[in-house]
This record gives structure tokens, sequence and C-alpha cells, in this order.
């Protein structure tokens, strides 16, 4: 009872084609396509960004503001 026979798959697999029809599946998959290619250029766009750095010197020193604490 626990676990799903073949004839429970052919059922959802029946229902999943009259919802969605023949033609539609196809093209559904095709959009995700197009959706995880864009995603991989976007994510291969951002490395090229990360590849710039920041020149630092080693003689500039940065000394922390100093504050002034009122006793009220």
């Amino acid at each position: 009872m626990g676990s799903f026979s073949i004839w429970h798959w052919m059922i959802v697999l029946v229902i999943v084609l009259l919802v969605f029809g023949r033609g539609k599946i196809p093209e559904l998959m095709g959009d995700m396509a197009k959706g995880i290619k864009s995603f991989k250029k976007g994510m291969a766009d951002d490395d090229v960004d990360d590849k710039r750095t920041v020149e630092h010197r080693a003689d500039e020193t940065v000394s922390p503001a100093k504050e002034k604490v009122s006793k009220s």
C-alpha cells in the first residue's frame, strides 16, 4: 500500500497528458532549458566581474576616527 505500482504511474501520466496536452510539455521543457542556459550565462558573467581587484598600497595607513563621548 505504501509503494506505487505501474498502474499508479500510468494514471498520473494520463492525467498530466490530459491537463497539459501533447504540445505543451515540450514547450515547457524548452522554456526550462532556456532558463537554465540564461542562469549559467549570468553566473559566468558574475565571475568575470569578480576578477577585478582593487589596488592597495602598503604605505597608506588609516587612523581610526576619534569620537568625543559626552557624559549627560
